[in-house]
């Protein structure tokens, strides 16, 4: 039977709408890239002590990823009372899995039950090579702590020296003090004054993604 003209640009057409729909549909079922990790590895800090894990300061860098639509996920490994040796037992476990960011917040407890900050240098160091020898490409970046005045105020100096030392050293990515403009401030902080509340670690978030962000995007 013989086709009108008509017909066959009707089965052209046809045709043509249906390669674009298969190839659209190829595009859609394309496996998408992994997104990229980010790893917190702290103590009570990271973890989001007496909060919801949904108001500590990875959850809401996550957010502010998601917000952007960039491909990254947060893994929130902070645990609270974890020291620095603490930390340097554990970090083998959690780098079983990949590591793009690793954001170092470990010391703060040390500080504060007054331990020999050579010990706690060699152990935050012992870390960052862990780190390194595992991930090699990953970006390191090291969250400062600072100890109340009751101290001393030589150990007070060593103990910040001690952060601007290794972020020097290794020349890592460096927040100086991640509690920067919520430590002492009683509205920031839970009733212990030690520990930010969900205002405090919206500062920390925007603090942390100061530093963070033009990390993420190209």
């Amino acid at each position: 039977m013989k086709m009108s003209t008509s017909s066959r640009y009707l089965w052209i057409v046809l045709g043509f709408l249906f390669g674009l729909n298969t190839l659209a549909s190829g595009y859609q079922n394309s496996p998408q890239p992994a997104p990229k990790t980010i790893l917190f590895f702290g103590d009570s800090i990271t973890a989001g002590y007496g909060l919801d894990p949904s108001l500590a300061f990875p959850a809401l860098i996550q957010n502010k990823i998601d917000e952007k639509a960039l491909a990254y996920k947060v893994i929130n490994a902070g645990l609270s009372g974890e020291t620095s040796a603490g930390g340097l037992r554990r970090v083998d476990w959690v780098l079983q899995q990949e590591v793009d960011i690793f954001v170092l917040e470990l010391g703060g407890n040390d500080g504060l039950r007054g331990l020999d900050l050579d010990q706690t240098k060699s152990n935050l160091q012992g870390i960052i090579d862990k780190v390194n020898a595992r991930y090699p490409q990953a970006t390191l970046i090291l969250a400062g702590m600072e100890v109340p005045p009751n101290l001393g105020v030589d150990y007070r100096n060593r103990f910040r020296e001690m952060y601007q030392q290794l972020a020097q050293e290794n020349e890592l990515v460096f927040i100086p003090f991640i509690l920067d403009g919520v430590g002492g401030i009683p509205e920031l902080n839970l009733a212990d004054q030690i520990h930010p509340n969900a205002e405090g670690h919206k500062m920390v978030a925007e603090l942390v993604w100061d530093t963070l962000e033009p990390l993420l995007i190209p």
